[in-house]
C-alpha cells in the first residue's frame, strides 16, 4: 500500500511503500476513499501546537516513527478479522478516529477521547494519508448513508466538534442565543449541525468578508466582521443586551478578547480553536457574571452516535466539499496552514461519490 507520510517534522511528507494491514479479531481494514485534511493535521506535521507568548506544545512523531496523517476517515471494507459480525466487505464507514486504552475509569466512561493512553487514528497511529487503514474494533464504524464521500470523514473530528461544542453551550431558545466565531469549514459545519440539531440559524462572526458571504448563504441569521469599527455594538444589538452562547473555533487572543466581554451574565463561552493565545481575567468579574468559559476536544463515542443519526436520517444539508488527489497534501497542508482553504478539503485517490 502507499502512503504518505510525516518523515521529520516540518518537512514535506513523503511518499512510501508499506505493508498492508492484516486484520484479527475485531480488527477491520478499510480501503481509503476520502480523507479530510483538518487544521490539527498541520499542528501534528508541524510537531507542536502555538499556545502563545513564545509557548509551544510539543507534539512529537509517536516514537519518533514515521506518521501517516488523517483521522476523518471514510473508506470501504475490504479485510476483517475473525470476530467481526454483522459487516460485509464491500460496506463504506466513516471510521471513528479517538481510541483510548480501553480500561481505565475514563474510557469506561465512554470518554476515550480524554484517556492518557489513546492511540487515536493519523495522530498516534497510520491514518487515512494511506491507501488502507486498520481499525481496531468494528464498534469505531459508523454508515454514513448517502453522504457524499468527500463529506462523510469530516463527521468523524470537525463535525464531531461542532456537535459536542454545541451541546455544551446550550441550550439554545432561538436565533441570536448562539454566536459561532469562524466562518470556515468548521465553523460552516457547526452552522449547519445548529440548523439541524436545534432548529435555530446562529449569528456568525469572522473577519473573512467571503467567508461570512459564504455563511449567509447557508442561512446564517446574521454575520458580522469583528476587525470593522462598530462590530461589538452590533453583536450587543442582535443579541439583545449580550450573547448567552458563543462557540470559538479559532481560539485566538483576539477573538477570545472580542467575544467573551460580549457575553451576557450567566453566559457560556466555548472554546475549540485552536490558534493559540493568552487572555487575562479578571477573577471577580467571573463570580459576579457568572460566566462560564471552557474548552472542548471533539466528542465521545455517544456523541458520534447521536450526530451520525442526524447524518442518516438527512437532517443535516451537506455543505461543499473540494476534493483533491492524496499527492496534494503536502501543498494543501500549506495552504491551511497559510489561511488559504476556503470550506472543507479531501484528499482522495479514488473517484468519490459527490451531492445527493
Amino acid at each position: 500500500m502507499k502512503a504518505f507520510q510525516v518523515v521529520e517534522n516540518g518537512k514535506p511528507l513523503e511518499e512510501r511503500e508499506l505493508d498492508t494491514p492484516t486484520p484479527s479479531g475485531r480488527e477491520v481494514v478499510l480501503k481509503t476513499v476520502a480523507c479530510g485534511v483538518c487544521h490539527s493535521d498541520v499542528h501534528i506535521h508541524d510537531g507542536y501546537f502555538e499556545l502563545g507568548g513564545g509557548v509551544q506544545l510539543p507534539s512529537p512523531l509517536p516514537g519518533g516513527q514515521p506518521l501517516t496523517m488523517g483521522h476523518e476517515i471514510f473508506g470501504e471494507v475490504v479485510a476483517i478479522g475473525e470476530e467481526v459480525e454483522g459487516i460485509s466487505l464491500g460496506e463504506r464507514y466513516v471510521a471513528y478516529p479517538w481510541m483510548g486504552c480501553g480500561d481505565c475509569d475514563l474510557c469506561n466512561d465512554d470518554m476515550t477521547h480524554y484517556c492518557a493512553n489513546n492511540s487515536n487514528l493519523g495522530i498516534h497511529v497510520a491514518g487515512g494519508y494511506g491507501d488502507h487503514v486498520l481499525v481496531p474494533d468494528q464498534k469505531y464504524l459508523f454508515h454514513a448513508a448517502d453522504t457524499p464521500d468527500s463529506l462523510a470523514g469530516s463527521y468523524a473530528c470537525r463535525g464531531l466538534t461542532a456537535y459536542s461544542a454545541l451541546k455544551k453551550a446550550g441550550p439554545y431558545k432561538k436565533d441570536n442565543s448562539l454566536v459561532i466565531v469562524s466562518a470556515g469549514g468548521l465553523g460552516v459545519l457547526a452552522l449547519k449541525i445548529a440548523q439541524a440539531a436545534y432548529g435555530i440559524n446562529p449569528i456568525v462572526v469572522d473577519i473573512d468578508d467571503e467567508k461570512l458571504g459564504m455563511a449567509r448563504q447557508l442561512g446564517a441569521s446574521a454575520t458580522i466582521n469583528s476587525s470593522e469599527e462598530g462590530a461589538a455594538e452590533k453583536l450587543m444589538e442582535l443579541t439583545e443586551g449580550g450573547a448567552r452562547s458563543i462557540v470559538d473555533f479559532v481560539g485566538a487572543e483576539a477573538s477570545v478578547n472580542f467575544g467573551y466581554n460580549l457575553l451576557a451574565r450567566g453566559g457560556s463561552y466555548v472554546i475549540v480553536g485552536l490558534f493559540g493565545g493568552q487572555i487575562t481575567l479578571p477573577l471577580p468579574l467571573q463570580a459576579l457574571t457568572e460566566k462560564k468559559l471552557m474548552g472542548s476536544y471533539v466528542g465521545s463515542l455517544g456523541d458520534m452516535e447521536e450526530l451520525m443519526e442526524l447524518v442518516v436520517a438527512g437532517k443535516i444539508d451537506p455543505v461543499a466539499v473540494e476534493t483533491r488527489n492524496v499527492s496534494k497534501a503536502n501543498e494543501t497542508l500549506q495552504e491551511m496552514k497559510d489561511g488559504k482553504l476556503l470550506g472543507l478539503v479531501a484528499l482522495t485517490s479514488a473517484t468519490v461519490r459527490q451531492y445527493r
